[in-house]
């Protein structure tokens, strides 16, 4: 049998379902992974255990559509500071190119464990560089240990600057031996049953780091397995000039040729994209990682999100690396989106509600997650609660504006296919104040060239 667990008298339960239901004084009744019930306390039945949900609001775990997790070690480097993408890019290369395999290990679980503690349950990764005895495999054991649902992505660069591209040659790789390791890691890590822990996808890391062939060759690949393909487009104007120059069509066009458009496709950032690039993504259901904070810090712009959700295009959020964001807290990107949108469109474009679900189901819709994202019977047991009576919160005005509209918010408690995560604000797979002691070291370690 597997164990159950019932959380009695919620304040508020927040399903994210099609009608956007919001219950109050319920309890939420799960079985093993899965929610196996929800409905008022009269008839549910025993549990193993029962927890007092009395002021607390329950929520549909967040999700994060594009990150850069190793980059967690680079926060805050003089010189990337207040540089624009190629340039901070330029800055970064070098350090990024001293990595060892302890430094993917201990970076993925610092910024996944950041990320649960504000509420995350599912994230994407995308680890694109591969310098010395690193591995996509050290990033997914490290994931599997602290109990976070995962996407990583297995990314990569094979246009060097002696052949026109951004990165130094040393972070580079031989496109056979890129394609080669994809299949690896597919059939080594892969899961595609709906409640799994862990899927791969495909993802070269940008039109300006490989080559058109590779690009259309992953794509083909990744449809062979059966998996999803990320990357990066159209992120600021120089993203857009670079494409011009040397593709000759914009960047949603050049994505529509190498087969980089669909259901089974999600971009980051899309700061700069047209409205025939956004009718193109709605018409084909290809999805877009929002990253607010990101964008606003390189610069990148104000990407068209009001436009992209009006057309019917699947948008997630991100909070990208942390060498371009400096922090990991998927709260305080649907604020920041919810604000990007109301700065420029006025103050009714975006409520909270609507940046609340983006960062929850629209994640699972852009992550093909049918299963995540809702709080309903037969889904995911994925969810956090918080307590309505944090200093940041709203009491019973409206506790779940409050979550967007006020902050910071944390969850007291999160779970993860029925699986404790968070307990009493605390991580409960990592010791996290070690953990936290050897990221410090291995940062001074890359601070000071070694």
């Amino acid at each position: 049998m597997s164990p159950t667990l019932r959380i009695d008298n919620l304040h508020t339960l927040v399903t994210m379902n099609d009608d956007g239901d919001e219950l109050h004084d319920v309890s939420l009744y799960l079985r093993g992974a899965q929610i196996a019930a929800i409905g008022p306390r009269a008839g549910m039945p025993d549990a193993d255990r029962v927890i007092d949900g009395r002021g607390k609001i329950a929520i549909p775990g967040l999700v994060n559509t594009h990150h850069h997790l190793y980059q967690n070690l680079t926060r805050a480097v003089p010189g990337a500071q207040d540089a624009l993408l190629f340039d901070w890019l330029k800055t970064l290369y070098p350090i990024w190119g001293r990595m060892r395999s302890e430094h993917i290990w201990v970076s993925t679980q610092i910024g996944l464990g950041e990320l649960a503690l504000s509420g995350c349950t599912t994230s994407s990764d995308h680890l694109y560089i591969y310098p010395n005895d690193c591995h996509l495999g050290d990033s997914i054991e490290a994931a599997l240990a602290l109990g976070v649902r995962f996407h990583p992505t297995r990314g990569a660069m094979s246009i060097g600057e002696s052949d026109g591209g951004l990165p130094p040659d040393a972070l580079v790789e031989n496109e056979d031996d890129i394609l080669r390791d994809c299949q690896d890691m597919v059939a080594r890590y892969h899961d595609p049953s709906a409640l799994s822990m862990t899927r791969v996808g495909l993802a070269p890391c940008s039109p300006f780091s490989v080559s058109r062939e590779l690009m259309r060759d992953a794509a083909l690949l990744a449809r062979e397995l059966g998996v999803g393909l990320h990357t990066h487009l159209a992120e600021n104007n120089e993203d857009i000039d670079y494409s011009l120059e040397k593709f000759g069509v914009r960047p949603g066009t050049y994505a529509e040729e190498l087969g980089w458009i669909g259901a089974d496709v999600w971009h980051a950032h899309c700061v700069k994209l047209d409205g025939g690039e956004i009718d193109l993504f709605a018409r084909t259901g290809t999805g877009v990682a929002h990253c607010p904070c990101s964008n606003m810090r390189l610069g990148s712009g104000i990407a068209p999100v009001r436009a992209m959700r009006d057309a019917g295009v699947k948008v997630g959020l991100g909070v990208d690396g942390s060498a371009s964001n400096d922090a990991a807290d998927l709260f305080n990107e649907a604020r920041q989106a919810m604000l990007l949108q109301r700065v420029n469109l006025g103050a009714d474009a975006m409520s909270a509600r609507e940046a609340l679900r983006i960062a929850t189901r629209g994640g699972a819709e852009v992550l093909n997650r049918p299963q995540l994202g809702q709080l309903q019977v037969g889904f995911a047991a994925d969810f956090g609660l918080y307590d309505i009576d944090q200093v940041a919160g709203a009491g019973d005005w409206d506790p779940v504006a409050a979550l967007v509209l006020c902050g910071p918010m944390r969850p007291q408690h999160l779970y993860i296919n029925g699986q404790p995560i968070v307990e009493d604000y605390c991580l409960t797979r990592v010791d996290w104040d070690t953990l936290k002691t050897r990221h410090s070291a291995l940062c001074r370690e890359l601070a000071q060239g070694t």
